[in-house]
């Protein structure tokens, strides 16, 4: 395959238009929103380049072909003819997944799997396995059959440098969105009152530095027929890390949450630019230096039992965020509307829901804090 085809970036939900404009400015210039993320037209180099540069994808799908199938005979007949050596290995298992049929004969998804598996299988030579690293889509809409190869395996919120985590963590994506919906670009400090395992602190960090997010991970697509490794390779080392001035900074009163940000830092390789400290975030002031964003996921709903007590603790919050960061904007993630009011700052009206940790939350946000 070496004519252009479509690249898809699978979304968190409610972030699709962060994603848009963060595949836009690393230079896929043809993206745009569809349904459940975002999508391009480009090559098997712009497959790799999108799983090591892009923060926000959940995962990078690359449509290798479709063709039309009306009953499950003409799905076997057509998968067993697709070309299927062009992109996979026969020494490297895979697995088969129907993503989705909808407005389509083809109704069975286990029978439809059965199909692409035996043609996988009977007129290729290629071994099946349930943990195999290589997934094979399919997504039957219409009649029509589209195979894609997911290009990353592990989902890409795995950085490969957080091994601690806390209860309901951040995951990377999630924070990387929510940033860039803030209108963050590494241009100013960073702090987090509530930081858990540090995922805003230690992202926001890597922005600043131009770190790229799959430096240190593997990804499927050096399973595939498709990679070069020579020029991958040399795509890995094409980031250029650069210096800041801004210092990014985190505080939780759970000593062990402290423990792990800063050990998660370091295996970032941002410790030099990042504080962590064991305080209550009624006891945070404001570090020295130009404002910048304060962004917070704290405790609600299901992961807190004391309502009354979640109430004053976001009033406490928005007391010490007005006293002590004046020109600053905030940005706050709850699953409650009212726990947001509860901290009287001067929230701008909420975006679209988020699923994060099994249920919704918004990211509320303001203007600079007069």
């Amino acid at each position: 395959m070496t004519d252009p085809f479509e690249i898809f970036l699978v979304a968190t939900p409610g972030l699709e238009q962060p994603l848009l404009d963060e595949a836009i400015a690393a230079g896929f210039l043809t993206a745009r929103l569809t349904d459940g993320g975002v999508s391009f037209q480009g090559t098997w180099d712009d497959v790799w380049r999108a799983n090591l540069v892009l923060r926000g994808a959940t995962r990078v799908l690359a449509r290798i072909g479709s063709f039309m199938a009306f009953h499950l005979a003409q799905l076997d007949k057509r998968a067993r003819k697709f070309p299927w050596g062009d992109v996979l290995r026969p020494d490297v298992p895979v697995r088969v997944e129907v993503a989705t049929s909808k407005r389509s004969k083809i109704y069975h998804a286990g029978a439809a799997t059965q199909r692409i598996e035996k043609a996988l299988a009977e007129d290729h030579g290629i071994t099946l396995s349930p943990d195999a690293p290589v997934a094979i889509k399919l997504r039957i809409d219409d009649n029509r059959v589209t195979i894609s190869v997911d290009t990353s395996g592990e989902s890409l919120h795995k950085r490969g440098h957080k091994e601690a985590v806390g209860k309901a963590p951040m995951r990377e994506t999630l924070a990387a969105l929510m940033l860039r919906a803030c209108g963050y670009d590494g241009e100013e400090p960073v702090v987090d009152p509530m930081c858990g395992s540090g995922t805003f602190v230690i992202e926001a960090a890597e922005i600043a530095t131009g770190l790229l997010p799959g430096r240190s991970r593997g990804f499927a697509f050096e399973q595939l027929a498709t990679v070069d490794p020579a020029r991958w390779t040399a795509l890995r080392q094409t980031g250029t890390v650069r210096t800041t001035q801004h210092r990014f900074h985190g505080s939780d009163r759970d000593a062990g949450a402290i423990r792990m940000a800063t050990d998660n830092a370091a295996r970032a390789g941002v410790a030099d630019i990042t504080t962590f400290a064991n305080l209550n975030a009624n006891d945070l002031t404001r570090p020295d230096g130009p404002p910048g964003l304060v962004i917070c996921n704290p405790p609600y709903g299901a992961r807190i039992g004391n309502q009354k007590m979640l109430f004053g603790v976001y009033a406490g919050l928005g007391r010490m965020l007005a006293d002590q960061f004046s020109g600053w904007r905030v940005a706050v993630v709850t699953s409650d509307p009212g726990l947001a009011q509860a901290t009287r700052l001067p929230f701008k009206p909420k975006g679209p829901p988020i699923p994060h940790g099994g249920m919704k939350v918004w990211l509320f946000q303001t203007d600079p804090l007069p």
